[in-house]
């Protein structure tokens, strides 16, 4: 499927992308400034602005502000993953050294720090104080479901729980682009409520895709080795399918007590995830996640932005397959 939903936006994601730089301005200390740089030069798709873009000119918004609203959301999703690419070792994204490959810890910790900084200083630029709020809620809760997967989710199959690491992991921030973008449009519940839905359904179906891509997907395309997360402890959907329809699996087992430790046994599991209905069922998960997203804009008259919101939201069921 064709990736259409980039096309009304490019213009307003080029400012984006100007405001971004020009944070890292000449007072910034000159390594500071070339690690901000490598970052940004490092790319990404700027979905999370280029979802901004579509709810908020659909709805009329100011254009100037969801310019300063996309970058925020970029910086803050962007200083996400400094951190995470530390927490978690990460000598690669998208093909390009990450900063902590690069750089000691504290330095890798500080300029994330640095973005998280200038991250809101650019929502507050929006000057919408309920704004301000909603960013701080996220940012908490982004860190709140770091520090639960660190702590207490290695090995647990349990659906509730994929269910709140996934919302903090990625869709709290879909879900904030979206209803932020409603919210300097328009102060009616309704359209808000709608918004708000709709970042959140393609934000669970983005992520459900990611974790059945780490099983499915191929190693150079996806990233990372198959069956990563499992290797690393974490259980995300599509293992829960294999696991509650295979509980006399002994890898199963082994998996609650703790023997993600075990590569050997692990792969093994990995290839009987790979080979079974779990992965369809979890893509019929995320299908039923787009669906909900896409009847959320039903509401919403007919334009080329709803039409691009709707090609965004099939776009994430069909990406790399």
């Amino acid at each position: 499927m064709t990736a259409t939903f980039f096309t009304p936006v490019q213009d307003g994601i080029k400012q984006v992308e100007d405001l971004m730089r020009s944070q890292a301005g000449n007072e910034v200390h000159p390594d500071l400034r070339a690690a901000f740089e490598h970052l940004l030069n490092a790319g990404g798709k700027r979905v999370r602005p280029t979802v901004i873009f579509l709810m908020g000119n659909m709805l009329d918004a100011p254009h100037d502000k969801l310019v300063t609203l996309g970058a925020s959301v970029e910086m803050l999703h962007t200083a996400t993953l400094v951190h995470d690419d530390l927490i978690d070792g990460a000598l690669l994204r998208r093909g390009m050294p990450t900063l902590n490959a690069r750089w000691s810890p504290a330095a890798t910790v500080l300029t994330g720090d640095f973005l998280f900084s200038r991250a809101a200083k650019l929502a507050a630029d929006v000057d919408y104080l309920p704004l301000m709020k909603q960013f701080a809620g996220v940012l908490g809760i982004i860190v709140n479901g770091e520090l639960t997967q660190m702590f207490t989710s290695k090995g647990l199959i349990n659906r509730e729980n994929y269910y709140q690491r996934i919302y903090a992991k990625t869709a709290s921030l879909f879900e904030m682009s979206t209803l932020s973008a409603a919210m300097i449009a328009t102060e009616d519940e309704t359209i808000r409520t709608a918004a708000k839905t709709y970042g959140y359904e393609i934000g669970m179906a983005f992520q459900i895709v990611d974790d059945v891509l780490d099983f499915a997907g191929e190693p150079n395309a996806v990233g990372k080795p198959v069956g990563a997360d499992l290797l690393n402890g974490l259980v995300t959907l599509p293992a829960i399918y294999y696991a509650e329809t295979h509980p006399e699996d002994e890898d199963v087992a082994l998996l609650k007590e703790g023997g993600w430790a075990n590569p050997e046994r692990m792969a093994r599991l990995v290839d009987s995830i790979r080979n079974s209905h779990a992965i369809h069922r979890a893509m019929d998960e995320a299908r039923e996640r787009v669906d909900k997203a896409l009847k959320t804009l039903q509401q919403f008259h007919p334009s080329t932005e709803r039409a691009a919101l709707e090609n965004l939201a099939q776009y994430i069921v069909e990406r790399n397959f």
